[in-house]
């Protein structure tokens, strides 16, 4: 995800921002690469449904500043199947859960049953026991488009940008913090650790160890040839909520459809991940689409693999170190880059010593389902 606050950071306090990433940029071995991502005020959390709005305002920043077109408007469904749910724990991810937040908020939607879903997307093929919420704000964020804008737009703001160079550690030293590269030590007077899967190599020397859990996961495009139906203009982007939680985009970035599952696949570490899709999920696409969007199918174009780093409570990290406040710690826990642009900006407000510009409380580092061993985790959900 990109977490990058080196863009709002230089925007402050113009040179003397430094970026470092391990590979080169736009690498393919980590989070945040492929063409799209769902961004949505659909949130059936208050943490989170908090952010929803003030994320579009950070995203609708950036475009205006670039000129440059990150987000795609194409409306959103979230979809129940309560049949295929039956006596599971869903929590608050069910509708009412959705539509409690939608009121909290005061964010327009239409609740459909599944009649209703059918006749406006025929697309779908559904049953009884199914239905939906429409919100018309939901769209796409262009990964590897947003990506490349914010570093344009750090380096506009003076910042320098170092590819292809791996630290080693981060380790306080004084008030400020040494960073450790391969062919020098570059000391700083704050640090933001925004290492996804590699977080905990990075803070080693700092002592601290999180509890967090690396997976596997993948989309696959479909080469559909019934284009003019998947079009962004006729097409929303979808979450499905049934024996496993399905997400889906209309024709974008790739002549073809995309589907996705949240959450579910096998466990890995950075070093040693597979680029190799697991053929039962592969499998597990394909029998959803065969049964629910069928024409959304067609020819694989191709499946791909990314990693989550995740948190046993599927929450995201954002805070300091309780021992060493100049090194700020970030984790999006494989669902945040729709509050990417956000973040930036609350990390930036981290790591300056201000108060952040909206609650991240839930995301604290010492919180009990990163420093209690016996907290429940469950990522196969």
């Amino acid at each position: 995800m990109t977490k990058d606050p080196g863009y709002r950071l230089a925007r402050e306090i113009g040179p003397g921002v430094l970026g470092i990433e391990q590979f080169e940029l736009g690498h393919h071995r980590g989070a945040s690469q492929d063409h799209s991502r769902i961004i949505r005020l659909a949130q059936h959390r208050p943490e989170y449904a908090a952010l929803a709005a003030p994320a579009y305002k950070a995203w609708y920043e950036v475009e205006a500043e670039a000129c440059q077109q990150i987000v795609t408007s194409t409306g959103g469904l979230v979809i129940e199947d309560r049949e295929a749910r039956r006596g599971a724990a869903t929590g608050t991810r069910n509708i009412e859960g959705y539509t409690a937040m939608f009121d909290r908020h005061g964010v327009a939607y239409d609740r459909l049953d599944a009649d209703e879903l059918a006749a406006r997307w025929p697309q779908f093929r559904v049953h009884d026991g199914v239905q939906a919420l429409y919100q018309p704000d939901s769209g796409i964020v262009d990964a590897a488009r947003a990506n490349a804008v914010h570093i344009a737009l750090a380096r506009a703001h003076a910042a320098e940008v170092r590819t292809s160079t791996p630290v080693r550690a981060v380790l306080p030293d004084g008030a400020g913090v040494a960073v450790v590269t391969d062919t020098e030590t570059v000391r700083a007077d704050r640090v933001v650790v925004a290492g996804d899967a590699w977080t905990n190599q990075v803070l080693a020397e700092t002592g601290i160890v999180l509890p967090l859990t690396v997976l596997r996961e993948q989309v696959t495009y479909y080469a559909t040839p019934h284009l003019a139906e998947f079009a962004p203009s006729r097409f929303p982007v979808f979450m499905w909520h049934g024996r496993h939680n399905f997400y889906g985009f209309p024709v974008y970035g790739e002549v073809a459809t995309k589907l996705g599952q949240h959450m579910g696949g096998n466990e890995t570490t950075a070093d040693t991940r597979s680029f190799e899709p697991d053929p039962v999920r592969r499998e597990r696409y394909a029998d959803f689409v065969s049964r629910h969007v069928p024409r959304f199918g067609g020819p694989e174009l191709y499946s791909k693999t990314c990693l989550y780093t995740v948190p046993p409570d599927q929450d995201f990290i954002l805070d300091t170190l309780p021992e060493a406040p100049q090194i700020t710690v970030a984790n999006g826990a494989g669902h945040a880059f729709k509050f990417a642009a956000l973040i930036g900006g609350l990390l930036a407000d981290l790591a300056l010593g201000h108060e952040p510009a909206h609650p991240i409380g839930a995301f604290s580092i010492t919180r009990p389902a990163l420093t209690d061993p016996s907290f429940p985790r469950s990522f196969h959900v």
